[in-house]
């Protein structure tokens, strides 16, 4: 059995050593012929040069560019020319209507935006006390303001109702900036005098006129006093209000 593994071995050895020879004499031979054939390259390679072999005649190829959907074009084409329109697109029937489509309307589908309505606030409700004579919020709620709150409402008048000695002023859509100015008197007289003003775009009093209607007393020394402190009044600006813009201020006097 060890006789047989070493001729084994033996004949292993023999067949690498035979197939390392030819693999370098078959090399050797390779480089040999190509050393002493005269093979040469050129070099740089010359460009590529193809040709298009078109099998179809002339008909076919008119069929297919009829089916692309082009037009026999002129052999010599003038660019300067405008285009002219061989054939155009006609509906074989004719209507009477004009071709408009359906106006497009929102649906569960459709992607037409609908705008949200905004809900608007009742400011009415905001104060719901105003019904009540003896509720702290009444005189800040309802659009029409009884008369027994009318004397402090923004919105009110104050030939109706007590103002408490305190001076109200109703020019339509205009706010007072800070406080009214008092009147500075010295009189022992008591009643109530209603000055016309005219208020101008930036909320200065330019013109004041006592005496209005619902005016109380006749003293012109208080009279005089309501007019001096209605003309440092100052009211919100407002660009789109009238140039001069006319309302009142009510001075409550009392006796000291």
């Amino acid at each position: 059995m060890k006789q047989y593994l070493r001729e084994r071995e033996k004949e292993a050895k023999v067949s690498t050593t035979t197939g390392i020879v030819l693999t370098v004499a078959v090399h050797l031979v390779v480089l040999l012929s190509c050393a002493f054939t005269g093979l040469s390259y050129i070099y740089p390679p010359p460009e590529e040069q193809t040709f298009l072999i078109d099998f179809e005649d002339e008909e076919l190829q008119e069929i297919r560019r009829q089916r692309m959907g082009r037009q026999p074009q002129a052999e010599d084409i003038d660019k300067t020319k405008p285009v002219e329109l061989i054939q155009r697109s006609e509906s074989p029937i004719k209507s009477d209507r004009p071709n408009k489509t359906a106006e497009a309307k929102p649906d569960d589908f459709g992607d037409v935006e609908v705008p949200t309505p905004k809900e608007e606030i009742n400011k009415n409700a905001l104060f719901p006390g105003m019904s009540k004579k003896d509720s702290a919020l009444a005189p800040h709620g309802a659009t029409n303001p009884s008369a027994e709150f009318k004397a402090g409402h923004p919105k009110g008048n104050t030939q109706v109702g007590k103002a408490d000695g305190t001076p109200n002023a109703h020019v339509k859509g205009r706010s007072v900036l800070g406080a009214l100015p008092k009147p500075d008197y010295a009189v022992q007289d008591e009643g109530k005098v209603v000055v016309d003003i005219w208020v101008d775009n930036y909320g200065n009093v330019t013109k004041a006129i006592a005496g209005g209607q619902g005016t109380t007393v006749s003293n012109q020394a208080l009279w005089a006093a309501a007019r001096a402190a209605a003309m440092k009044a100052h009211f919100n600006q407002n660009a789109d209000a009238p140039a001069l813009q006319q309302g009142t201020i009510t001075y409550i006097f009392k006796l000291k």
